[in-house]
C-alpha cells in the first residue's frame, strides 16, 4: 500500500538545513521528489537503515525523483550560494 504525503513547500536561508520526513521506527521504502525553483542549488540529504548518508545536489531550476529503500530521514540543506525555495514530496510504500 502506498501513502502519498502532502507536498511541502520549502524556503531555506543560506546554509540552513531542515528535515522534511522522519521514520525512526526502522525505515520504510519511499519515493522522494524535490523541485528546486530557486537560482541556487539545494542538497537533498537521505539517511537510510545501515547505510551511509547520501547527499544529492539539485541544480537551480531542476528537479530530482529517487526511489529509496529503508528511508529513515529526508532533509534539505541550502548552500552558501544563497536562499533556496521549491517543493518536496514523499510517497511511502511497501515496494
Amino acid at each position: 500500500m502506498a501513502i502519498l504525503l502532502p507536498q511541502q513547500s520549502f524556503f531555506l536561508q543560506p546554509v540552513v538545513g531542515k528535515s522534511y520526513y522522519e521514520n525512526l521506527a526502522g525505515g520504510i521504502n519511499a519515493a522522494v521528489t524535490v523541485q528546486n525553483n530557486s537560482a541556487y542549488p539545494v542538497e537533498l540529504v537521505l539517511t537510510r537503515v545501515n547505510a551511509p548518508v547520501i547527499t544529492y545536489t539539485i541544480p537551480a531550476f531542476n528537479s530530482l525523483t529517487l526511489s529509496v529503500n529503508r528511508l529513515l530521514v529526508a532533509g534539505l540543506l541550502s548552500t552558501a550560494a544563497g536562499a533556496v525555495f521549491g517543493t518536496i514530496e514523499i510517497a511511502t510504500s511497501d515496494f
